[in-house]
């Protein structure tokens, strides 16, 4: 007598689990404290931040201060500590101040040109906080790092570099100059040195030899971030030319995603198939995509899309979500 083998089917449970995506501290733990302070980064670090950005300018005598406009007048009190001090079109440029200068400065809560705040319900103190330069952010996060055995890294923006040219400064190599100051020109230290300018990307990959992670941030074109046509960049050739230069890229939340339908609009799904990081900004508690809740905009980012990081004014709540996630 045949005796048949019995197949059993086992079903299993199958739980899916997750990578460890990163926080990006956008500047800082800006939801709570004034942005690209050292205060703020401290409050970052302490929330649990895996990185911390830092938007780079550069003052008159070549310093990089750690400040996400080249304008001074909508973070700070610059209008009336030096109220002669503006250009023809009215506004206050780092560029135009010596550190010293700048570090007599107040910084507050970001305002609108009228003097309202961005974010109504956020910092309302009156304390004085400072300008912060690259190198005090630098220092004080491989001290903190020390202190606590951790290993926090550095995300760094070149801001405007064309812009900054035209000025007479060359702010990419301002910044390499320092992370190699520092021995963090290194694709396995935590630095990641982001830029909107394409051409920027480019050029310190191959004229000014990075070696440091470089991200290509995605913007919309009406912004004049750079001269980059960023719609061409979201197409699967513009995809391709940057996965030959940089290790992932950096998508406004809306180029994502559709939250209010929670549908993805296939671009984190691209961008991993070409072997891109992909770290979205920016995550607010405060200023949700239409439609979602808070639980929702981060089940889309990290269940729905497996976003790899994320920048976020709130670090605190994004590394509180994510370690509900399985492992």
């Amino acid at each position: 007598m045949v005796k048949w083998i019995v197949v059993i089917f086992v079903f299993l449970s199958v739980t899916t689990s997750y990578a460890n995506p990163l926080v990006i501290a956008h500047r800082g733990a800006s939801g709570y404290l004034p942005e690209h302070t050292l205060e703020a980064v401290t409050l970052a670090y302490a929330q649990g931040a895996d990185y911390i950005e830092q938007d780079l300018v550069v003052s008159k005598d070549h310093k990089l201060i750690v400040l996400h406009d080249i304008h001074l007048e909508t973070v700070t009190n610059v209008e009336q500590v030096y109220p002669d001090r503006r250009r023809h079109d009215g506004r206050y440029y780092a560029i135009d101040f010596s550190l010293i200068e700048l570090k007599k400065l107040t910084v507050h809560e970001r305002q609108t040109p009228s003097g309202k705040m961005v974010y109504s319900q956020r910092y309302r103190g009156t304390a004085d906080f400072k300008i912060s330069t690259f190198s005090e952010q630098i220092e004080l996060i491989q001290q903190l790092n020390k202190q606590f055995g951790k290993n926090v890294g550095l995300y760094p923006e070149i801001k405007a570099p064309a812009w900054h040219r035209s000025q007479g400064v060359d702010i990419s190599q301002l910044v390499l100059n320092t992370l190699r100051k520092h021995k963090l020109d290194d694709p396995k230290q935590a630095v990641y040195i982001q830029c909107f300018d394409f051409a920027e990307t480019k050029r310190l990959k191959y004229q000014l030899g990075a070696k440091a992670k470089l991200i290509q941030l995605i913007g919309e074109n009406e912004w004049n971030e750079a001269p980059t046509d960023f719609s061409k960049l979201v197409t699967p050739e513009g995809l391709k030319a940057i996965a030959e230069v940089a290790h992932g890229i950096g998508p406004w939340l809306p180029h994502i995603a559709n939250f209010s339908e929670g549908e993805s609009t296939g671009l984190v799904e691209q961008a991993h198939a070409l072997g891109l990081t992909v770290h979205p900004y920016t995550f607010r508690q405060d200023a949700l995509p239409a439609g979602v809740n808070l639980t929702q905009t981060q089940k889309i980012l990290f269940e729905q899309l497996q976003v790899d990081g994320l920048f976020s004014d709130f670090p605190d709540t994004t590394k509180t979500f994510l370690n509900t996630l399985p492992k």
